[in-house]
This record gives structure tokens, sequence and C-alpha cells, in this order.
């Protein structure tokens, strides 16, 4: 498998990534929308591990744990964690997110986080690299079973945050609720003023309440072009 190194933020820790699964802004934004109370999470589906690393890193209260069923990406994440020294509040584990039941106790983890593929299995032409493939399409895990894990693993009050693509939000929010995990917090991220939306960022609360907040529109670019400063906060430019 060949990595490429690459700094977390300018100055900051290097972590090895692949080119069938690159880190992608998705993932950094989502990690920024999760950040909060928590100290027992869980990345389901968590690649390479820059979820983990980024919540670890924005806080000393948390533990992470990473489940991975690709055995290649497994490693790498482990790698990353010991390369940016968290290894003693990370664990990366191998598994299948359709049998946490046989991985992990009910109630585990009061947070929960996943980057989850965002085409159904079928619905267009397939990479032809498994990793990438298993990455984009639905073909190893469904939305409804991402949900379901979820909901096993997640408290009464526990969070799962996940970012998706808004021509599904429909999909992922009858899921969410399906499950017992109330959506109560949502955000549209766009490439431009002006633009539709291209990512959707999104909380449930697994028991919560009724009652949805849609928080101001994440923009990535100004009229000009240029990053807008809430972009260079997140990552720390």
């Amino acid at each position: 498998m060949n990595t490429e190194k690459l700094a977390l933020w300018p100055g900051g820790p290097e972590i090895r990534q692949t080119a069938q699964a690159p880190v992608g802004t998705d993932a950094v934004l989502l990690a920024d929308f999760a950040a909060g109370k928590g100290k027992r999470g869980i990345d389901l589906g968590c690649g390479s591990g820059i979820l983990s690393l980024l919540l670890l890193l924005g806080s000393e209260a948390l533990r992470m744990t990473g489940l991975e069923l690709n055995a290649a990406a497994a490693a790498l994440a482990r790698e990353n964690l010991e390369r940016c020294g968290l290894s003693l509040r990370g664990e990366i584990r191998q598994g299948d997110i359709r049998r946490v039941r046989e991985l992990f106790q009910t109630g585990s983890f009061d947070l929960a986080v996943s980057n989850p593929p965002y085409f159904p299995k079928g619905s267009g032409r397939s990479a032809p690299d498994p990793q990438r493939a298993s990455a984009r399409e639905e073909a190893d895990c469904s939305l409804d079973e991402l949900c379901a894990a979820a909901a096993y693993l997640l408290p009464t009050g526990g969070r799962l945050c996940v970012v998706y693509r808004p021509e599904r939000l429909s999909e992922l929010l009858v899921c969410m609720t399906a499950h017992a995990i109330e959506p109560k917090r949502l955000r549209l991220c766009c490439h431009r003023p002006g633009s539709a939306p291209n990512l959707v960022l999104v909380e449930g609360r697994r028991g919560g309440r009724p009652g949805l907040k849609l928080e101001p529109i994440l923009l990535l670019t100004d009229g000009a072009g240029n990053e807008t400063e809430e972009l260079r906060r997140i990552y720390r430019r």
C-alpha cells in the first residue's frame, strides 16, 4: 500500500494517507462539528484514522476507538495514532460495523462519528480499487446498518455525528429517527456564497426529544474565492 505524508495543519503532526482514501475536507469539517463534551468516542469506518486523530487532538479528556473493516487501513490508522503520540488514548479495532454486537457492549460510547459512503451500492460505476469502492459505495455497510450500529453503541443522550450528501439528507434523517436517534443539529456546507450545498453535517441524540436546530451555512470560500475565516480556523491556518 503506497502512502504519502500529510501535515494535519501547518507545522502540525504528520500522518500518512493513501491515494485510495485521502484525507478530505468532509472529515475535517465533521471533526470540528462533532467537537464538544464526550469521554468515549467511536469512529465507525475510520479509514486512516483522521477523525479520531483530530478529535483526540482537540480534547485531552476524550478516548477514541476506530472501527475499520479493511485490514490495511486499520494498520495505517494505528500507525497514525503512534505518529501523533495518541496510542494511550486511542485504539483501532478491525471489524465489521454490522457486527458491533459481537465486539462491544451496548451503550459503550457517548459519541459516534462517521464519514460513511455517500452512494448506494449499484448506483453508478464502481471504483476498480476495492478500498476506494468501499469508501464510496455502501458495499459493506448501508446507511440503515450504520444507524443501527450507532443506536446499539450509544446510551440515551449519546451523540451521532455524520457528514453526508445533501441529496440523501431525507434518507439520513429517516434512518436516524427509525433507530431512535433524534436529529438535533443540521448545518449545510457550501463552496461559495449563492452556491448549492455540497455537504451536510448532522448531529442526532439517542432517545432525544424532537426539535431540530438549523445552524448557519458553513461557507468554504468568500465571493472572491478566498478561504473564509471559519475554514482557516478549522484548518488552523
